[in-house]
């Protein structure tokens, strides 16, 4: 009797742990489907245009020019914000061509009615020779996570979704199939005791 307890409790103490951990990993990854869905979506609307989420916008750091401020490899984050809000000083990405820049703003001029940005590199000598207009910027620079870069990339791929989507059905079947293992227990042991106290009363 001691025994079928302890196994009895053991197992109860697994199926806590399983809970747990499923809640964890729910809490982490179906945020990280939306965020990598809503990406590959947007970007299959409108593939000319780089997606965003909520306004907000991930890029990779390859190049020093905005050292030490931001490393190579660094994941940063950018914001979509209205152009009153970029001020001399601020951190902005913007596109040149089918490149992303991310410099820094040092001065704003005013060409035709029409406001224009010059950018440096912190780690440049000289300033970018072209001026940045409104409509070329992606967004303001928000925040970093260094090193983080080739995780970001990974997490915005086709083929993490489908992974991420695949480990979120194997733990929904597998904890659907340990409530069902659990139910069953419970039911064997009412008819078992069920079948005892007949048994007694006769």
């Amino acid at each position: 009797m001691y025994k079928i307890d302890k196994m009895q409790k053991e197992k109860q103490r697994i199926h806590i742990l399983v809970k747990i951990i499923s809640a964890i990993l729910y809490v982490i990854l179906i945020p990280i489907i939306i965020f990598n869905f809503t990406l590959i979506l947007k970007s299959f609307i409108n593939p000319h245009e780089i997606p965003d989420f909520l306004g907000y916008k991930t890029f990779v750091i390859i190049s020093g020019s905005m050292e030490p401020t931001i490393m190579t490899e660094d994941a940063i984050l950018v914001k979509e914000v209205a152009q009153d809000k970029i001020k001399i000083g601020d951190i902005i990405s913007f596109s040149q061509g089918e490149t992303i820049v991310t410099h820094r703003v040092i001065e704003m001029i005013e060409e035709n009615g029409k406001t224009k940005y010059k950018t440096k590199g912190d780690n440049n000598q000289v300033e970018d020779k072209e001026k940045i207009s409104y409509e070329q910027i992606e967004g303001k620079y928000q925040f970093k996570i260094n090193q983080f870069g080739i995780v970001t990339e990974i997490l915005k791929s086709k083929i993490t979704l489908i992974i991420l989507i695949l480990m979120v059905v194997i733990m929904y079947f597998y904890k659907r199939r340990l409530d069902n293992r659990k139910q069953k227990r419970k039911e064997k042991r009412k008819r078992y005791q069920t079948e005892r106290l007949t048994i007694n009363c006769q």
